[in-house]
């Protein structure tokens, strides 16, 4: 009577993570498998799971690491991809950086917030959303050896510009709110 549920702590693991650690295996099967049915594939493993871990996270709860895992998971996933990308001639090096500018962003964002001391963690927002689409769109185009793999890579460039903006006016008016 009257006596206020306590808050549950979260757990350090849960199951949600081992589906999202699963994308770590998918990064390093992309960079052995040559063929195009086996990259779609693995292309629509990555989905899957980036989908369904947030959906079993939900529902299951989140976990301590989870926080953590998702977005590194999904970083070294891009990378080994798009390195991929970079090592068939099919992206310059400038295509590479548009591609993966939220990613090196987001990457210097963190080291900073770790070398502050003031850890945080900000909501997913639908321009980083985009930029994921963006990307494994552009690895879609690359797998079927289209013409459009640089094209798309800038167009997902642009999009991280929208992206990196947005993250930062929320990231500014959090600050702000602490501070």
């Amino acid at each position: 009577m009257g006596h206020k549920p306590l808050r549950q702590e979260k757990k350090l693991v849960s199951s949600a993570d081992f589906l999202t650690g699963s994308r770590l295996i998918l990064a390093v099967a992309f960079l052995r498998f040559e063929s195009t049915p086996a990259r779609l594939g693995i292309l629509v493993l990555f989905v899957v799971t980036d989908v369904f871990d947030g959906v079993l996270a939900r529902r299951v709860g989140e976990s301590r690491i989870g926080v953590v895992l998702d977005p590194v998971c999904d970083k070294l996933f891009m990378l080994a991809a798009f390195w991929t990308v970079f090592a068939s001639g099919m992206l310059n090096i400038w295509e590479m950086l548009a591609v993966l500018l939220r990613d090196i962003v987001a990457l210097l964002s963190l080291l900073t917030v770790l070398v502050m001391g003031k850890p945080t963690t900000l909501p997913s927002r639908a321009g980083g959303k985009a930029v994921t689409v963006g990307q494994i769109l552009t690895l879609v185009a690359f797998v079927a050896g289209s013409d459009l793999t640089g094209s798309l890579a800038w167009a997902t460039g642009a999009v991280s510009l929208y992206a990196i903006w947005d993250y930062t006016k929320v990231f500014g008016s959090k600050n702000a709110a602490v501070e």
